[in-house]
């Protein structure tokens, strides 16, 4: 009903942000889907609610206190068992409706989607479009049914909601809708990616399934291995093989890749690495969101070598940062991770068309013969630590490499004077390279701020809903990390300087240690002045953060 809803509202040319909130428990238990719509860009939850459809008795006990002043619920007595006589309730016969609308109560959904289109004022005709396309595969009687239902409920809360105080008209256009997980998705295959495996674990499934979902057009092997351990190897083989390829999976899972990852650090084979977040130690929280992760991903493996970290806080970012993973992977033969979280994963944002001319797809392997024929070195040392990387079933040369420490051949050594021009290449040569490409953070706000609020990944939408409504009284600002490891340099865009020169800095993060925090401390000095952190497995609410951030900053 949410997603139905959310297409609709996007449909009618409205800016949609939607999230969820879902027990892990096969037996079920109190779901929620919030969608917010407005003529204006929303980008967090709320919240103050205007309208709750509630099919369980939880619905009115959990949601009733987050009511607007006009704001309304919406039930059948029926599915509940209680008929509720305050002024903020309006029954509609949900199961009735849709047995005499539809034929079948299973439509009740459909009717409840009708009735709250009719309490708004709004055409049913976008929701026909939707129906006809997600039905797509049904018959047409089917199709007709949930159109009959749907406008049941449409006509009943039409006539019958004398105290709606709603209004909302189609306006001009579309709006595409699409949550992070699809947009990161979606540029793993805009950079050619021909290989995903991974194990099905919450919140990383959506990338394999949309994956999977466009296997066939665009030729792409998606595996569902039997374990983490397989699908990070499996991806590695495909790697070495010549093609680019990619895995995902959520904490426990990324605990079993670890030694993978080692091995691709040490073969230098690249490798993109989905790593979705969710609430620990163990199995912890697994429908609830966090960004506990970020210093597992930063020091996970053993030895030393470079990795670079992304955090998207919003699909457009998404996208073009799986773009630039693999751009950076294959460029430097090394393991790259995209950070996200359930909350970020299941959201759905309205968003512009991509600008497709920003995507890069620069073919770094090569099977040229003077580099790939005798007597080829996979692991020859160069002014830049990155070697020449041939595709073993082109090379007329022998490939040789080795999860030992190896010659530039790729055999097995011992020696201390190798292993050091090893290390050296691996890592400090490539490194400071790797430290050029990171973008700086994105600056939202006041020129020349006395606040300024600090955050990586999902925190992106909060912030910048807050800087909009404080900005009208104080001199605030938002640097939003989502290029977070290496920390960028600071010749493109001083951001420590701009820190440094303000009154107060709050770091923002969804985790008990602040991670974040600690990172830009350790790595450049700076010590935030107030840290603010969430760690209950709910992501930030609008009210909820306004009332935090007032509290700190007066």
């Amino acid at each position: 009903m949410g997603d139905t809803l959310a297409r609709v509202f996007s449909r009618s040319g409205y800016h949609v942000f939607t999230s969820q909130d879902y027990e892990s428990r096969v037996r079920g238990g109190h779901n929620t889907y919030q969608i917010r719509l407005s003529d204006r860009p929303v980008t967090a939850s709320r919240t103050v609610v205007d309208i709750v459809v509630a099919f369980d008795r939880e619905g009115v006990t959990l949601h009733e206190k987050e009511l607007s002043e006009i704001g309304i619920i919406i039930y059948d007595p029926a599915m509940l068992g209680e008929t509720f006589e305050r002024p903020n309730f309006f029954s509609i016969p949900f199961v009735d409706l849709a047995v005499k609308g539809g034929g079948n109560k299973i439509m009740a959904n459909i009717v409840a989607i009708g009735a709250v289109l009719g309490m708004l004022g709004m055409g049913i005709e976008l929701l026909f479009d939707v129906l006809l396309n997600t039905l797509r595969k049904k018959d047409e009687d089917t199709v007709n049914k949930n159109k009959m239902a749907a406008v049941a409920g449409y006509n009943y809360a039409g006539h019958n909601c004398v105290q709606c105080a709603f209004s909302v008209v189609q306006l001009a256009g579309q709006k595409m809708l699409l949550s992070t997980n699809d947009a990161i998705a979606s540029g793993a295959i805009a950079s050619g990616c021909k290989f995903y495996s991974a194990y099905p674990m919450t919140p990383s499934t959506g990338i394999m399934l949309y994956i999977a979902g466009k296997a066939k057009e665009y030729g792409i092997i998606v595996e569902q291995a039997e374990d983490e351990i397989a699908a990070i190897n499996m991806a590695l083989g495909a790697s070495f093989a010549g093609i680019r390829a990619m895995t995902g999976t959520s904490g426990g899972g990324f605990a079993l890749m670890v030694e993978g990852l080692s091995l691709a650090a040490m073969t230098e084979t690249p490798i993109v690495i989905a790593l979705a977040q969710r609430p620990g130690p163990a199995t912890g929280l697994p429908t609830r969101t966090e960004q506990g992760e970020l210093l597992f991903a930063l020091h996970a493996g053993h030895g030393e070598f470079p990795r670079v970290i992304f955090a998207p806080g919003k699909p457009e970012q998404g996208f073009f940062l799986a773009n630039k993973a693999f751009e950076i992977s294959q460029k430097y033969q090394i393991p790259v991770f995209i950070l996200t979280d359930q909350y970020l994963a299941d959201a759905q944002w309205t968003v512009e068309q991509f600008d497709l001319d920003g995507l890069f797809h620069n073919e770094y392997r090569t099977s040229g013969e003077a580099e790939c024929s005798g007597r080829y070195m996979r692991h020859a040392l160069t002014d830049n630590g990155v070697s020449p990387f041939c595709i073993p079933a082109l090379t007329a040369g022998l490939v040789v490499t080795d999860s030992d420490e190896h010659d530039e051949e790729g055999h097995i050594v011992e020696d201390a004077a190798t292993r050091i021009k090893m290390v050296d290449k691996r890592l400090f040569k490539k490194l400071p390279l790797i430290r050029q490409e990171i973008e700086p953070p994105l600056f939202y706000g006041n020129g020349k701020p006395e606040i300024i609020i600090i955050g990586w990944g999902s925190t992106y939408g909060i912030m910048k809903e807050a800087v909009d409504i404080l900005s009208k009284q104080r001199s605030i600002g938002m640097l939003h990390f989502s290029e977070v490891y290496p920390l960028p340099a600071t010749d493109k865009f001083d951001y420590l300087g701009m820190l440094r020169g303000a009154k107060m800095t709050i770091c923002v993060e969804q985790n008990a240690t602040n991670q974040f925090a600690r990172l830009i401390k350790t790595e450049t000095g700076f010590e935030c002045s107030v840290l603010m952190s969430r760690y209950d497995g709910r992501p930030y609410l609008l009210e909820e953060f306004l009332g935090e951030l007032h509290a700190h900053i007066g």
